[in-house]
Formats: structure tokens, C-alpha cells, sequence
């Protein structure tokens, strides 16, 4: 019998080999790896695509775990978090009586072996129901995406690879947040951040849509940029793209180090070539330049306005990369920018987008319905800089229509 694969993930050397030995006892199971950390839990996932995971919750709490939880939803990959006893409970777990469709479940890291047994049997039967995007990825339909070879990395095995099962899961809805590093102004003065230490304001140059003469037929080029729940809402956005699609250039909010992870899923799941910015390079059709996780802004280069640049400097509304900055150094060329805000806490990109907006480029926020955390957005549109409100759902078309099918007086609620 062909035994299902688990992947042990907890920074807790001697819960780790607790868990193993039971899941190794197991008829039906078979640990093909333990790891410690979140990047090494990756790095293995990638490469092995176990058909489960028990993570810590340690682990599945801190922030860079959303990119994991979209490789996870992806791959079609079950996670079961394994709680500490008085650990916060996470939103919607429960052992035994999780929701039919979550891909979210607990269990306490002192539960009996049955409770554990059922669990992973329960998690492990059927394969998730399909979300209603995933039939642009069935067999006749138009190819949309197209799955790429994961890295190859060195862990523990014995296991041969199964295939992989592409998905993409629904995003899911979570309380608004409260604004934090609040900048007053593209071009006043320095801020302090939430560490304390001093935060950059993003430079907009005076009249910045009179530099230079923009060439009138060269690509439009699409801004994104996104923190909290924005890699979900960057798999339904840049997943949507064709293959030879305007230069992107996103800034994704996440972890030092994440950001090659990110660029590798986004990789695996869309047209275009998905590559992070670690180095000034030419923009260019269906390339989408990845900003995340790195000590650099990611910003364009040049009154042209046809490289991209790594930015050495400090945080711009206390973040590095920024939304901010990114937005800010494309207004020379605003008239050939389409820009979006998705979801995220706080204000980064809402003061680059007004620059961007007076200077005639044409910008959208994703509405709150559809928001993991209506923050980002929620102050561009505050502040008077957008075209548009969409639901996550229609960015990707607008984006790639950009203002000539949109005229700067629309505005959509819905």
C-alpha cells in the first residue's frame, strides 16, 4: 500500500520526534521530513510535495506563513497546526469540527493518538472542492496558467516525488485593521517608524509629470503593490495575466528571505516570467519584476522609464521595500502607469499613488468586500487617488485594459 507522505514541522526538537514516531506507526503515513523553521519547511514542501504537513503553531504565526499558506493551497497540500498548550487559538480551529472547505485545522499538541489518527486520515481522504477560479486550469479549458518544475533542494527522503495538484484557494475574509505609520505628505517631512528609528519620506519630484518626454509608444507598465493576504490576492491577479503581458513590477510586504519563495510560487503559477528584483535590469513584455523580502526598494530607473533598480536606502512608511517608493519614481512616466493597491495593513502606497493619480496615471484599489485587510486601500482611496474600487476578481482586466478603457471619472463600487 502507498503510504501517505507528512512533512513534521516545529522548532520543538523533541515534539518533532514525537510526532514523527507516532506518524510513523501509522499504516497509512510515512514522515518523509522533519524541519525546524519556516524557509527550511519551504524549501522541503517544494521539493517533496507531501501530502500532508503538522506545523507548530509557532510557525503557522508568523507573518511570512502566508506564503507558505498559498503553496500549501496550491499544491493542494493538507496542514494540520499543532497548538502549545495556552497558545491563542487560531481563527476557525477546532479539532474535529473545522469546516468542511477550510484548509484550516488544529489539534493540541497533547491530544491523544486517536484524535491525531482521525485527523490526518479526515484531512487526507478527498481532495478539496475545486474553487470556481480552478476552471481555467482544467483540461480544455483556455490556458491560463501553466505549472512550472519546482527547485530542486537537498532534505531527507526516501519518498518519490508525487505529482502536483494546482489549486488556487479563495481568499478569506479577516477583520479590517487599523492604520499604522501614517505619512502626511509624498514630499514632507521624515517620519518615525514603528521601531523608533527614522522613516523616509517617498520623494515626488515638483511638476513630475512634466519630466522628460514620456515616448508615446512605449509598453504601459502595471504597478501593483500588497502586504497582509497579498500573496493570495497576487495568485488571483497575476494568474489572470497572458503570457506576454505589460512590464510588471510589484512590491509584496513579507519576511527577509521570502522573497525568492514568493517569486518561485507566483513562477509556478503564471504565464509571464516571475523573477525577484535583486539587480538593475531592462523592463520588459511579460516579465513581472517581484519586490519582496529584500534590504532594497524596488523602483524604475531612468526618465525613460525601461529599467528597474534595487534601491539601497531606508524604510518609506516604514517599509523595505516600499509600495511607496515603487509608485513615487514611476510618476515622471505617469501617463504610461496602470497602478493597484490590494490588501494590506496600514498606508504604504497610498501617498505614491496620489502622486501618481495628479500626474495622470491611472490607479485602482481593491474594494473592501473582498479585502483580507482593507487598510492600504482603504487610505488611497481616502487620500482622492483612485479611478477605481474593484473587487479582486475584475483588477487583473482593468489593469491590462488600463485607462483607455477606463476613463478617469469611473468609479466602481461593486
Amino acid at each position: 500500500m502507498l503510504r501517505k507522505t507528512v512533512v513534521v514541522a516545529t522548532p520543538d526538537a523533541a515534539l518533532r520526534a514525537k510526532l514523527a514516531r507516532m506518524v510513523d506507526q501509522l499504516p497509512e503515513f510515512e514522515v518523509i521530513a522533519q524541519t525546524g523553521d519556516l524557509m527550511n519547511t519551504y524549501n522541503v514542501v517544494e521539493e517533496r510535495l507531501p501530502k500532508a504537513i503538522l506545523i507548530a503553531d509557532v510557525l503557522a504565526n508568523l507573518p511570512e506563513f502566508e506564503v507558505m499558506r498559498a503553496l500549501f493551497s496550491t499544491l493542494d497540500i493538507r496542514w494540520l497546526v499543532v497548538t502549545m498548550p495556552n497558545a491563542a487559538q487560531l481563527s476557525q480551529a477546532s479539532v474535529g469540527h473545522d469546516e468542511p472547505n477550510s484548509d484550516l485545522f488544529s489539534i493540541p499538541a497533547n491530544a491523544p493518538e486517536e484524535i491525531y489518527i482521525r485527523q490526518l486520515c479526515a484531512l487526507t481522504r478527498t481532495a478539496r472542492n475545486v474553487s470556481p477560479a480552478q476552471h481555467l486550469r482544467t483540461p480544455g479549458a483556455p490556458p491560463l496558467m501553466r505549472a512550472r518544475s519546482p527547485k530542486t533542494t537537498a532534505i531527507e527522503s526516501t519518498v518519490d516525488r508525487p505529482k502536483a495538484r494546482p489549486t488556487i484557494r479563495p481568499h478569506e475574509r479577516r477583520p479590517s485593521d487599523h492604520p499604522r505609520n501614517d505619512v502626511k505628505s509624498a514630499s514632507g517631512p521624515a517620519t518615525r517608524g514603528a521601531t523608533g528609528g527614522q522613516v523616509a519620506e517617498p520623494s515626488v519630484p515638483a511638476r513630475a509629470h512634466q519630466v522628460g518626454s514620456p515616448d508615446k509608444t512605449a509598453d504601459r507598465v502595471i504597478l501593483i503593490g500588497a502586504s497582509t493576504g497579498g500573496v493570495d490576492a497576487l495568485l488571483a491577479v497575476l494568474s489572470r495575466f497572458p503570457e506576454n503581458c505589460p512590464p510588471t513590477l510589484v512590491v509584496q510586504h513579507t519576511g527577509t528571505g521570502f522573497g525568492e519563495s514568493l517569486a518561485g510560487l507566483l513562477n509556478r503559477q503564471c504565464l509571464p516570467k516571475v523573477r525577484l528584483a535583486t539587480e538593475p535590469v531592462p523592463i520588459r513584455r511579460g516579465q513581472i519584476l517581484i519586490g519582496a523580502g529584500t534590504r532594497t526598494h524596488l523602483v524604475i530607473d531612468g526618465r525613460a522609464g525601461t529599467r528597474a533598480a534595487c534601491l539601497a536606502d531606508m524604510p518609506v512608511s516604514g517599509h523595505i521595500p516600499s509600495v511607496d517608493m515603487l509608485f513615487a519614481s514611476a510618476v515622471p512616466f505617469a501617463s504610461r502607469i496602470s497602478a493597484a493597491l490590494l490588501t494590506g495593513m496600514g498606508r504604504d502606497g497610498a501617498n505614491g499613488m496620489k502622486a501618481l493619480y495628479d500626474s495622470g496615471a491611472f490607479t485602482i484599489a481593491q474594494n473592501e468586500a473582498s479585502c483580507v485587510v482593507y487598510g492600504m486601500p482603504r487610505a488611497a482611496v481616502q487620500n482622492g487617488s483612485v479611478h477605481k474600487i474593484l473587487p479582486l476578481d475584475r483588477i487583473a482586466e482593468a489593469l491590462l485594459a488600463g485607462k483607455d478603457e477606463a476613463p478617469r471619472t469611473a468609479r466602481e463600487l461593486q
